[in-house]
């Protein structure tokens, strides 16, 4: 059945399952997910350690497709997109951000940073004045020709999030942003995330483990076994 996408929504799931067979039997990991996701709101997605998260953001981010149901961004029906089209999609409208940073270690700050509008087909001497200006923003203009293992964890973080952000993507999808940081550097993180995500319009959907963390976004989403239950008492 063809579902018909909010008019205030920017993200829409129906009745999404998709799982995998494991010795020989059926493993369900998303059981008829429904959500809904407004332009602009900031979601924090929890649960325990297999309950589907990982497996929602990468359903949510065109990294896979559900195995039923339907998962809509404005007017596309991402099932609906083969994986060309799906990784135009991707590169147009959403920002990673992860754990580990996943910075390419050969390439400079800047290069990381410009590394999604080379992608888009920029022009570079647009992207290197957007991507300076960025980087003086979050204080890291002269490590602008660093490489990663030169920088602490915090200031990766910091340039893996201006590089989810350069493209100017609609959503933005965190997974476990700080668990790779110290309290500190992780509040600096969460403090400008959360500043450049609202000042820019962004949407955000972060994954986390902490109550704390998700306390800070707009709303909670809580995952139990595949399934979004309340998320009372977080």
């Amino acid at each position: 059945m063809q579902m018909t996408m909010p008019s205030a929504s920017l993200l829409y799931l129906h009745n999404v399952s998709h799982g995998f067979r494991e010795a020989g039997a059926w493993r369900a990991v998303l059981s008829g997910v429904d959500l809904e996701v407004r332009a602009g709101e900031q979601l924090a997605l929890v649960g325990q350690s297999g309950s589907g998260k990982s497996t929602l953001m990468h359903l949510i981010g065109g990294l896979d497709v559900p195995q039923s149901g339907q998962i809509r961004f404005e007017d596309t029906d991402l099932a609906g997109l083969g994986e060309p089209r799906r990784t135009l999609w991707r590169r147009r409208h959403v920002g990673f951000i992860y754990q580990f940073f996943n910075l390419i270690p050969t390439l400079t700050v800047i290069e990381n940073v410009l590394l999604p509008l080379e992608l888009n087909g920029t022009p570079e001497h647009a992207g290197r004045a957007a991507a300076l200006a960025l980087l003086t923003e979050v204080g890291l203009a002269e490590r602008a020709g660093s490489y990663p293992d030169r920088l602490s964890g915090g200031e990766q973080q910091r340039v893996a999030i201006i590089r989810a952000l350069i493209h100017q993507p609609r959503l933005v999808l965190a997974d476990e942003p700080t668990g790779n940081l110290d309290a500190t550097s992780g509040e600096q993180v969460l403090d400008l995330l959360d500043r450049l995500v609202r000042a820019q319009g962004h949407t955000l959907i972060l994954v986390t483990h902490s109550a704390e963390v998700a306390r800070r976004t707009d709303r909670i989403v809580r995952l139990v076994d595949g399934r979004i239950v309340p998320a009372d008492g977080i």
